[in-house]
């Protein structure tokens, strides 16, 4: 049984308490930086048929997860607690009739096997401060709004886990929907960007602008973003191994996430809740106190486009531009005037509007990136995808290089 508020670190140094309140407060733009919010949306496609199993048979399976968590500050101890005060997770599925009745009898078991209530009057089911519905549908209101038709022999199932209280706003609710509607993500082909042994180069295209991804903050200790995939089951994945070697989840049974939350609660809502308590654990590394000093000297201006919520670039003294926003495609950010290239740093595919606008403005664009993963002793290429003709990619960690350039600078930092 969960109750809420739910302790995710049960007792906070005060500089974690000092931590939270300067940087994970609600901003002037509506950002909560205290909620935690992820979504992905699975279909069946032939550009993506080794993963989701599409074939001329098999096609039109659909997954959809959106989760939110709220965390906050229990002030009623001695010492500062982080807790999570509110939880969403809504998990969509359309798949065949047969797959789809047999899945809410799943369901259902396991809502009675773990004594939560059937609360009667509106379908939900109750047990501590959660509660769950179940909603079947011929074809899907979100299918509906889009116009988007149903396979023939098709049928979608909605479960929704949440605090009891919590109440997301219809236009929240169609966020997931909203990006289904954008469409599947197209790769992007790669020119023939140089390579370079460091980021001399950078010296003459000052000063830069800076776009993160999650390089600089798994060097912090947080888990990379594809662990998330594992957390909430969005492929096969359960070892350390490239997210892009698994297949999607995409049947109903065999899809676990909804039966863990449903049937050991407490030990699910703390796998849930594992990056934002890793996240507040972390601390700021030389790679961003190098980015900071250098800011300071003038080299590197303007805010830090940043994909990650971990807040350690603003931690470390650098403006932020956060991107990572569902309900834009990405946020405008400006770019100084006299910016003259763009250094992104550990970012991959599907982030690619900073980049695009770097070129438009005519600002070279460098690569701060390892190109790949070692697992288990061995070194696995992983490219970025959208390097064009003209950049340069630096194949290495964020702190070496980083270094190495504040010394060409005589920057100290």
């Amino acid at each position: 049984m969960l109750l809420l508020p739910h302790v995710v670190i049960d007792s906070l140094t005060p500089e974690q308490s000092a931590v939270w309140r300067e940087h994970f407060s609600p901003e002037a733009d509506g950002r909560d930086p205290g909620v935690e919010e992820g979504i992905w949306r699975r279909t069946q496609d032939p550009r993506n048929a080794e993963q989701s199993g599409w074939s001329q048979d098999e096609n039109g399976r659909r997954r959809v997860v959106h989760y939110r968590l709220h965390y906050g500050i229990d002030q009623s101890r001695p010492t500062d607690r982080l807790v999570l005060n509110e939880l969403y997770l809504y998990v969509s599925w359309l798949a065949p009739v047969d797959e789809i009745a047999a899945h809410r009898s799943e369901v259902e078991k396991w809502l009675i096997e773990s004594r939560w209530k059937f609360a009667g009057e509106d379908g939900s089911w109750r047990r501590g401060d959660l509660r769950a519905v179940i909603a079947e549908y011929d074809v899907h209101p979100q299918d509906e709004r889009a116009d988007r038709d149903t396979p023939l022999g098709f049928r979608s199932i909605d479960v929704v886990i949440r605090s009891v209280d919590y109440h997301l706003p219809r236009a929240s609710r169609n966020v997931p929907w909203d990006v289904l509607a954008g469409g599947m993500r197209v790769k992007e082909e790669r020119g023939t960007p140089e390579y370079a042994g460091d980021l001399s180069g950078l010296l003459n295209h000052l000063p830069f602008i800076v776009e993160a991804g999650c390089g600089t903050s798994i060097e912090a200790g947080v888990p990379p973003l594809h662990h998330l995939h594992e957390v909430y089951r969005v492929t096969a994945r359960q070892s350390n191994e490239l997210t892009q070697a698994f297949p999607f989840t995409l049947a109903p049974a065999q899809d676990i996430l909804v039966q863990e939350l449903l049937t050991d609660t407490e030990r699910k809502v703390d796998d849930m809740a594992g990056m934002f308590r890793c996240l507040l654990e972390a601390e700021p590394t030389q790679a961003h106190r190098t980015l900071k000093a250098l800011h300071d000297a003038g080299h590197a201006v303007g805010a830090v486009a940043t994909h990650n919520f971990d807040r350690l670039f603003a931690r470390a003294g650098l403006p932020e531009a956060f991107m990572r926003r569902y309900d834009q495609r990405t946020p405008h950010m400006d770019y100084p005037p006299h910016a003259k290239a763009l250094l992104v740093i550990g970012l991959h595919a599907d982030r690619r509007a900073v980049q695009a606008r770097a070129r438009a403005l005519g600002l070279k664009v460098f690569y701060l990136d390892t190109e790949g993963v070692t697992e288990g002793g061995v070194h696995k290429e992983y490219l970025i995808e959208g390097a064009r003709d003209g950049d340069v990619i630096v194949r290495s960690e964020a702190i070496p290089a980083l270094r190495h350039l504040a010394e060409l600078l005589n920057v100290e930092c």
